[in-house]
């Protein structure tokens, strides 16, 4: 296989949030824990659907999220893929973009975070976004076009970097 510098893979970006589906001193405890996980201050999500039932209304804060990139990214996810001992399921991944997420039941499972009875337990999603050199064309401001089917980040492809990179066993 040639050794093209536009077909290599790398992480765009990871997504860590959480929700909490509520405001107020809930939502100050997560972002507590947030910030002691990823070392990066929360950005607060805003809830778009009305549940009458569960007090949720437009405008809302009812989650936090965090993107890390480059090498904190990485760093990152060596603790994220301990938690689940190295092994992710196949299902983990996108069929179409070659992303992958999954979950972390509770933060205290990630390596060097330790319980605080204050803050309590919270579970996270991590998402993790693959791209390839020339992926700013989507997403550029001017002239936006999608990505050619050829340079698209297929699941094999992704599954293959994601064990190579990280050593993680894909079930």
């Amino acid at each position: 296989m040639e050794n093209n510098p536009m077909k290599e893979i790398f992480i765009g970006k990871v997504t860590v949030n959480m929700g909490v589906g509520k405001s107020g001193e809930e939502l100050e405890r997560a972002k507590k824990i947030m910030e002691i996980i990823t070392t990066r201050k929360p950005v607060e999500t805003i809830a778009k659907v009305k549940l009458p039932k569960c007090d949720i209304r437009p405008g809302l804060p009812i989650g936090i999220k965090v993107t890390i990139r480059k090498q904190t990214a990485e760093e990152f996810l060596k603790k994220a893929f301990s938690t689940k001992n190295n092994k992710i399921s196949n299902k983990n991944f996108d069929k179409k973009a070659g992303n992958l997420g999954f979950g972390i039941h509770e933060h205290i499972e990630i390596p060097g975070v330790k319980y605080d009875p204050k803050l309590g337990i919270r579970g996270l999603d991590v998402l993790i976004t693959l791209e390839r050199r020339g992926y700013r064309v989507k997403r550029r401001k001017l002239n936006t076009r999608s990505v050619g089917k050829k340079h698209v980040i297929t699941k094999p492809e992704a599954i293959e970097f994601i064990s190579k990179k990280f050593g993680v066993e894909v079930e």
